[in-house]
Order: structure tokens, then sequence, then C-alpha cells
């Protein structure tokens, strides 16, 4: 954050301030502060001799840290000290090495054949998805984008289903339709992955509108259900962010919009695409707050999440939150990565967020080295079970070809007969094999 941030932070709602209500967030009344919040007074506590932004100077380094630098800054003299229980860290390590773990098959697989069209990994960016995703309740809703294969796992998609999605077999999540980019689970409220930078915030937005109606306009005291919108830095200078946050915080709907910044949109570095790089500013523009906190560090993602999370579950509206990460891998999949700067990419590289996670929960006897390595065994084996499973199973028939694409397909997809015409081999003449 900079100084003159610092020490003349704007007010929560620019256009009507009400000096006499409470903040309208204020997560970080704990010591160990993981962000900072417009209208906060609470200072960031880091270790000056910490490069920690070394290949991003514009950015506000002050407010990026570590898990092992809280392990360094303050050594725990109880269990009631730590960000997470046991039983907590052990969920957020399963949920993060299974993303890591399933998609290193994901590139093997791709590699091999099994997958076609674009695949974008999620390597390195497992905080933010645990972070954020493993605190919701089944009942609300995700929107995520093309990078979407971990948001669904998090979410309690199966592995299978979403290998299955990724192959193109009708066992998938969206019975082969959907493929990489297009991950969705009706069962676990996911509610798509999209191609199209931009695409998924309205979606999350009406989502978000839903609930509220539910709850104030049907009656329904108990619908406190919350959307998470996921979207990458590059969607931050498109028309339907601003469009969505001011309807948002017209509105105050429940809905938490997590940029994940990976600081590069395909081979655009994020410095060189916007006039003010921190994207986290652009919330309380539109009067809700706005956050940056470190990506790379899923506790401190996730004591954010929680706020932001519990602030909209209480109808106290939306959040922006900028989350701070970065990608091991090209842009997909089909992408050589020789645009970035090998030494940018070792830097972020030894921060690896599976890696910190680790060492935090060993240092402070959460858990032991056997007991991770058996998590990474059980990993090993699920991830290898789904490629079977989506091996094995079976391609879509023609007949499937036209569903879920037109609401009554009758005069086009279906002939006069009843039957699809995609079943006749003339249909598809002078076009690819389907």
């Amino acid at each position: 954050m900079s100084s003159a941030t610092a020490t003349q932070p704007l007010p929560l709602n620019t256009t009507r301030p009400r000096s006499h209500e409470k903040p309208l967030f204020d997560p970080l009344k704990a010591t160990t502060s993981t962000a900072i919040f417009i209208g906060s007074t609470l200072k960031p506590r880091f270790n000056s001799s910490t490069k920690l932004n070394h290949f991003n100077p514009h950015r506000r380094s002050a407010t990026v840290v570590a898990v092992s630098e809280v392990v360094k800054q303050k050594k725990p003299k109880s269990a009631s000290n730590l960000l997470i229980t046991k039983e907590e860290g052990l969920v957020l390590y399963e949920d993060m090495v299974l993303g890591r773990s399933f998609e290193n098959m994901c590139a093997q697989m791709y590699y091999r054949g099994k997958m076609f069209g674009f695949v974008h990994l999620y390597n390195g960016q497992e905080a933010v998805s645990t972070g954020f995703i493993k605190l919701l309740k089944k009942e609300d809703s995700v929107v995520s984008t093309y990078r979407d294969h971990v948001h669904a796992l998090s979410k309690g998609v199966s592995a299978r289903a979403v290998m299955s999605e990724l192959f193109g077999k009708t066992t998938g999540c969206c019975r082969g339709q959907g493929g990489s980019m297009h991950m969705f689970s009706k069962e676990h409220n996911v509610l798509g992955g999209f191609a199209f930078i931009g695409e998924g915030i309205p979606v999350a937005t009406g989502a978000a509108f839903t609930s509220k109606y539910r709850r104030e306009a049907l009656g329904e005291a108990d619908c406190d259900h919350v959307t998470l919108a996921f979207f990458g830095d590059g969607t931050c200078n498109n028309g339907q962010f601003f469009e969505c946050l001011n309807m948002a915080a017209l509105w105050k709907l429940p809905i938490v919009f997590v940029v994940e910044n990976n600081l590069w949109a395909i081979g655009m570095s994020h410095l060189r695409a916007t006039s003010d790089p921190e994207i986290w500013k652009k919330g309380p523009a539109f009067g809700m707050p706005g956050v940056h906190v470190d990506g790379m560090d899923v506790l401190r993602v996730r004591e954010v999440a929680k706020e932001a999370i519990r602030r909209a579950r209480r109808g106290e509206g939306p959040t922006l939150v900028e989350c701070e990460t970065y990608r091991f891998r090209g842009h997909s999949l089909a992408d050589p990565d020789e645009l970035r700067d090998p030494a940018e990419k070792a830097h972020y590289a030894a921060r690896d967020p599976i890696t910190a996670l680790k060492k935090y929960m060993i240092e402070n006897k959460l858990a032991n080295e056997a007991e991770l390595k058996a998590i990474e065994k059980k990993i090993d084996e699920v991830v290898e079970e789904a490629v079977e499973f989506a091996d094995a199973s079976p391609h879509p028939s023609r007949g499937q070809l036209l569903e879920n694409v037109f609401a009554d397909p009758k005069g086009f997809g279906i002939g006069p007969d009843g039957q699809y015409r995609c079943e006749d081999p003339k249909f598809t003449q002078g076009t690819a094999h389907v």
C-alpha cells in the first residue's frame, strides 16, 4: 500500500460517508493480519529484509507476507494462537495437493493425446481456490473461468467427473460436452467455467441476486447463500467487471469478487495493461471494501475469505479481493512460456504455496511428515483411478450432439420422424467428423 493510502485512507463509501456507522469491513483484529483493507487503521506487519515483490516494484510489498514469515514473526505459544487446527490444515493440504496432482496429470494426458483443444492449468494458484472454496457451504455458488478444473475439485466435484469431462466422455460432469473450459455441476453449484474473460461475472452477479431475492422477496429467511466469482487480472479492464461491481454494490448482493492476479494476461504483463495495477482500489470506487492479499499463502487468503464470506452472508454486500499469485506453467499447454523472465519464475517457484503450508504445519506440530506423505499417496491413487475411469468411459453418441443446445430443438435438430437429424450421416456431410 502506498504511503498516501496509509496516511489518508479512502472512505469505504465515497458517495455517502457515514462516520457514525461501523466500518463495513473489520477482519483483522488478530495480530496475524493477513491483508490491508480500505478504511482499516491497522498497519501491515512484515519483515523489511524480505524482498517480496522483487519483480513487481510498483506493487505494495508491505502487505505480502509468506506463511514462513508469519512463523518467524510470531511463534505460537499454544494451539489457540495458530491460524488453523490440525483438522483444518489437513483438509487444506489435501485439497491443494489434489489440485496440483490433478493438473500435473492433465499435462501428461494432454501430451499423450487424451485431451483436445486448449487446456489451462492452475499450478501455483492453489492457495486461492482452497483458501476460499473450502469455507463454502454446498448451497453456495462458484463461477469460474477457463482455468476451472481446480475450482470444481475444491467445490466437491469428483476427480473422476472432472477428468472424464476433459477426456470428452459421457461420465464427465457435463457429459463430455463442456471440456476443459466449461466445468459445470448443478449438484455442487459450480455454475460454469467460461472461455471468454468476463463472461462469468454477470452470471455470478445474477446468482447472488437470486439469493437476495429468495431471502427478501420470497421470505426464505434461511437463504444466506453466497456466490464467489473468480477471474483474472486481465478481466479487470473489461466492461462486465465494472458494470457488475456497480450492480452488486447498489443492491448489496451476497457476492465476493475474487481476482486471481497471476501478473500475466497470456503474454501481457499486468503492469503494462492497466493505468493503476492495484486492482483492489476499484472496490472502494463502487462503495465496497477492496482487499489485497498474498495469493501464494493459503492461510492469509483463508483469513480474508472468512470475513468476506461472512459479511456477504450477513447481508452486508460484496467485497473485491485481489489475490496476488503466480502460475507456474504457461498460459495454456500450447504456450511454450518463453515471454516471462526465468528469474521471475524461479522467484515465485520458491514461494510454492503447498510447500509453505507443509512447512507451517510441521513447524507448528499440526502434522508430521508421515501424515502428509500419506495424503500425497492417497491423492496419487485418486488421480490415477480418475484417469483409468475416464479412459474406460464411453464417448457421447451422435444423438447427444444437440442436447443442451436449444430449449426446443424441433424444427432444427429433430426431423419430422422425431429422430435427431444428426443421426443421419448426411447431416454432417462436408464437415469435420463428429
